[in-house]
């Protein structure tokens, strides 16, 4: 991974050096825009709309304009600004994970120690683990101010920068006017189908099902060209049982709650199948050994009643060997 900002924490007086990476990554196809007719590439091209020219990049300033009239902003302008100087993460507060909306939330960073003595970095790590608190923090990366929190995950800080109070819209806005009435029998119910849908949350059992599709759909593109034939890669398209009817909210809680136990129940028998099958096969294998060897120690000791000579010299022999 390749560092995208270096700095420092500040922790009231002790300075923390760290590196930050990006900790995620976008797993998406790459896709670009081509002609229909002809397959040609479509580029974007950045053109003033006054002169009409091609503009690089480098000659790009920023503007706002306020209705009547257009600001420019340069690039020493920006530059200029003090936040923007700062390479500073400043720890501000302590507070507990709950008090958190996971709704304000954005991009994580994981930060690494950048220094030849981390002791200060593993200090902090120990203490937001032994806490149980999160750190808010303020920062200020690619030409923004932001907020922030640190939090712990294995033996690594990570930064994650959070929503301003004013970037998050009012729920109430799309709340309801009026409630309808719930029933305490459907809510128990409701209850029962959570109860049957519990367990603990594991992302590797979960898949990107349009990317792995578009994965299939370019190989099978690659190998029949134009002749794809997409119902035969892809299957035709499930229909739904469902007549399309209303169906009463208790009635469609019961069906949810039988359909899941009778999914429950037949996964449990396929799991049970296979030992069943095996143990059989075991005991059988296990008692052939054990006949085959039975007679084998009945001629030796045949042997050794006939000739007991024989017996003392080859068990001296033996001894000589070893």
């Amino acid at each position: 991974m390749r560092a995208i900002w270096t700095g420092s924490i500040a922790f009231g007086l002790v300075n923390v050096p760290v590196k930050a990476y990006g900790a995620t990554e976008d797993h998406d196809i790459d896709l670009h825009q081509v002609h229909d007719k002809d397959g040609g590439r479509i580029r974007y091209e950045r053109r003033c709309e006054v002169c009409g020219k091609k503009i690089a990049y480098k000659d790009l300033d920023k503007a706002y304009e306020d209705g009547e009239r257009t600001i420019v902003l340069t690039d020493e302008d920006m530059d200029a600004l003090p936040a923007e100087k700062s390479r500073e993460i400043e720890v501000v507060q302590f507070v507990p994970a709950s008090q958190v909306d996971p709704l304000m939330l954005e991009k994580s960073y994981y930060l690494q120690a950048d220094s030849k003595s981390p002791k200060a970095y593993e200090l902090l790590r120990r203490t937001l683990e032994n806490t149980e608190k999160l750190a808010v923090v303020r920062f200020a990366l690619r030409q923004k101010t932001r907020l922030g929190i640190l939090r712990v995950r294995s033996k690594v800080m990570v930064l994650q920068a959070v929503m301003w109070a004013d970037e998050l819209r009012d729920a109430e806005q799309v709340a309801p006017e009026k409630s309808p009435r719930i029933s305490e029998q459907e809510l128990k119910m409701s209850a029962a189908l959570v109860d049957q849908y519990s367990t603990d949350f594991t992302p590797e059992e979960f898949q990107d099902d349009y990317q792995l599709q578009l994965q299939a759909l370019i190989e099978a593109k690659i190998e029949q060209g134009e002749e794809l034939d997409t119902e035969a890669t892809f299957g035709s398209e499930e229909r739904s049982s469902d007549s399309g009817e209303v169906i009463d909210l208790m009635e469609a809680l019961k069906r949810s709650i039988e359909g899941r136990k009778s999914k429950a129940g037949s996964k449990a028998a396929k799991s049970k199948e296979p030992p069943a099958r095996k143990a059989p096969a075991k005991k059988s294998a296990a008692k052939k050994p054990a006949a085959a060897r039975k007679p084998a120690k009945k001629k030796a000791t045949a042997k050794e009643a006939s000739s007991s000579p024989h017996k003392k010299k080859a068990s001296g022999s033996g001894k000589k060997s070893a």
